[in-house]
């Protein structure tokens, strides 16, 4: 029997895995770095729950309609995956570190939506809804979230949050699980306060180094928000990085 798109996208995508992770052992002796960096490939794991940000191609019943976005307990799922880059119409220089307070875009590598909220009410919270929005990479303003963190770069030992540009709400889980067709999978939803719930860190993945391994911060760290402010202005550059990572450490 033939294999699915899905099976040959997971073994596309493990074959990589394992190529990288052969590749860090030589990597990692000599370099390490501490920090998430723009177009690294990574599980985010809410602390509370202990449970990581997953989407599939499965379509909410209600609200939207779009691609649902849920936690699930399993950390060897490949569709928990998401790559950082930038904000809509903006790029990031792969490799740099991703400062407190940058927005950023949240890409699912397995479907290529990016993880958006909007006022659609949840399905069993009732919160805002969270869904994996656009094609390609491509969406809209609501795939825009600001990395919420307490130094000056998202490390990946700190606990973050992600706040969503358009609805000031937070990215959150509140450990309501669903029935069939996704049974036991957790609610991912966008709640209006800091609390407890939304707090997410760094779990597996595939992290791009910088440039300069000579640096622990990568020299064109600056460039990126000058970047961003000139697509803000001009309009109409939407580069984007949306292939799959090519090193890691």
């Amino acid at each position: 029997m033939a294999p699915t798109g899905n099976n040959v996208f997971a073994q596309a995508f493990y074959t990589l895995l394992i190529y990288f992770l052969i590749d860090s052992v030589y990597c990692s002796t000599e370099f390490d770095y501490d920090f998430v960096t723009c177009g690294s490939a990574l599980k985010i794991m809410n602390t509370a729950n202990n449970a990581r940000l997953h989407s599939h191609d499965v379509k909410y019943g209600s609200g939207s309609g779009q691609q649902s976005v849920t936690g699930v307990d399993s950390s060897d799922d490949h569709n928990s995956y998401w790559q950082v880059n930038a904000k809509t119409g903006a790029i990031c220089t792969r490799g740099n570190p991703i400062k407190c307070g940058q927005t950023v875009r949240l890409t699912h590598v397995a479907t290529k939506r990016n993880l958006h909220s909007h006022h659609f009410q949840s399905p069993l919270s009732r919160n805002l809804e969270v869904s994996a929005f656009g094609e390609n990479g491509d969406g809209d303003e609501g795939d825009n979230w600001v990395v919420i963190c307490s130094s000056k770069y998202w490390s990946r030992n700190d606990k973050i949050r992600f706040k969503h540009v358009t609805t000031e709400h937070y990215l959150h889980m509140s450990g309501d699980t669903y029935g069939r067709p996704i049974h036991g999978q957790r609610e991912v939803s966008a709640f209006p306060n800091v609390h407890d719930l939304n707090y997410w860190q760094a779990a597996e993945g595939i992290y791009i180094k910088p440039t300069e391994a000579k640096s622990r911060i990568s020299a064109r760290d600056e460039d990126d928000e000058d970047e961003e402010e000139d697509d803000d202005d001009s309009g109409n550059r939407n580069r984007r990085e949306n292939d799959i990572p090519h090193d890691e450490f």
